[in-house]
């Protein structure tokens, strides 16, 4: 049996050439679609992705007649703060009378030493002066007699009874002296307020030793004024003069205070450039404690300007200005002065219409040409 044979795909000689070149264009075609894409001119990356614009938020202050201000930052204090302590001799404390908060009067007790070496010297110094006192009874009366009868006595005895006599006075006064010294020291075993105030603060404990001249056992507010003793700025100062009203403010106290500046620095600290401004307070207002963190505005004078935010005002070498977007939506630089600080933002006096769309924050980052976008307010 003849063997089977499979049939197979015989393509003839010419047939074969045909298919080789069809497949020889096809390659080419590729390579110049190939060639074509990656020597064809690219469109810039900024064309395909363009970077988003800087958004901003602007304000467009008004130009007007606004109230300018000297702002400052200080501590409650008392106006006159007067230690007080023992003017005696060492002792130690009894009793204790009074307490910080206190309203005390001229003359009040505070504290009370204890009185036992006090009194035992007034005790011994009376009883000296009444032995001086008879001593000089005594020699008074033989003087006397001497001087009654000049016939019985002779010259000598004469003058020895009165020189006698005039010491034993001399000695009644030397004891009055040490008396009344004594009656001192025991009067300073009791400490007193030398005038009216309130009682800021109490170191005296009972049993705790006083020494004049170095413990002090209390301090007083005289006549219980206080004061705001506030830092201004070297170029602010000369704007402030003493009677000017102020508004004081402190943390915590919804309302504001009013007070008059009655005593200008005469110095300005060469370290932080600021010198000193103490405002009187009113007495009788329980929420001015010294010690107490405080704000003052005051008014000065009115000024032609605008008002804006500490944030928008920027500064260089060349001084104060503000970023503003022009109706093409582009960022100028306008130099600006500023004529002062308030708690609502910085008082500017020149450099701006009134009209002009202020760059409120973020000015920093932002360059004079630069094309933003502005920020709708919210509603």
């Amino acid at each position: 049996m003849d063997q089977l044979v499979r049939p197979e795909f015989i393509v003839s000689p010419p047939r074969r050439r045909h298919f080789q070149m069809a497949i020889g264009a096809a390659i080419l075609g590729i390579l110049a679609i190939t060639s074509w894409w990656l020597l064809r001119p690219h469109a810039p990356a900024a064309a395909k992705s363009a970077a988003p614009l800087p958004l901003v938020t602007v304000v467009s202050p008004t130009l007007g007649e606004v109230s300018a201000s000297v702002s400052l930052t200080g501590l409650i204090s008392a106006r006159n703060d007067m230690p007080i302590g023992t003017e005696g001799d060492v002792g130690r404390i009894a009793a204790v009378l009074v307490e910080a908060g206190d309203r005390v009067h001229r003359g009040q007790v505070l504290a009370r030493l204890n009185p036992i070496t006090g009194q035992s010297g007034v005790d011994s110094a009376e009883a000296s002066l009444a032995e001086a006192t008879a001593n000089a009874a005594v020699a008074q009366a033989e003087w006397r007699r001497a001087e009654q009868g000049p016939d019985l006595f002779s010259k000598e005895e004469d003058d020895r009874r009165r020189t006698t006599a005039l010491a034993s006075d001399a000695k009644v006064k030397a004891a009055e002296a040490q008396l009344a010294d004594m009656r001192n020291r025991l009067a300073h075993t009791t400490v007193i307020a030398p005038t009216d105030g309130i009682v800021l603060t109490r170191t005296a404990e009972v049993g705790q030793i006083a020494v004049p001249g170095t413990s002090v056992l209390f301090r007083l507010a005289r006549d219980g004024q206080v004061e705001m003793r506030g830092q201004v700025a070297e170029s602010d100062l000369p704007k402030l003069k003493i009677g000017q009203r102020a508004q004081v403010r402190l943390d915590g106290v919804a309302k504001s205070f009013d007070g008059q500046i009655w005593q200008l620095g005469a110095v300005i600290d060469s370290n932080t450039r600021q010198g000193t401004v103490r405002i009187a307070l009113p007495s009788d207002n329980l929420d001015l404690r010294p010690g107490a963190f405080a704000r003052a505005d005051v008014h000065v004078d009115s000024v032609r300007g605008v008002l804006l935010p500490q944030t928008a005002v920027l500064a260089d070498d060349k001084g104060n200005y503000v970023l503003v977007v022009g109706q093409d939506n582009k960022v100028q630089r306008r130099d600006v002065t500023v004529a002062g600080a308030r708690s609502e933002g910085l008082l500017v006096s020149a450099g701006l219409a009134g009209s002009e769309r202020v760059i409120a924050i973020a000015g920093a980052f932002l360059r004079a040409g630069e094309s933003v976008l502005i920020a709708r307010p919210s509603t």
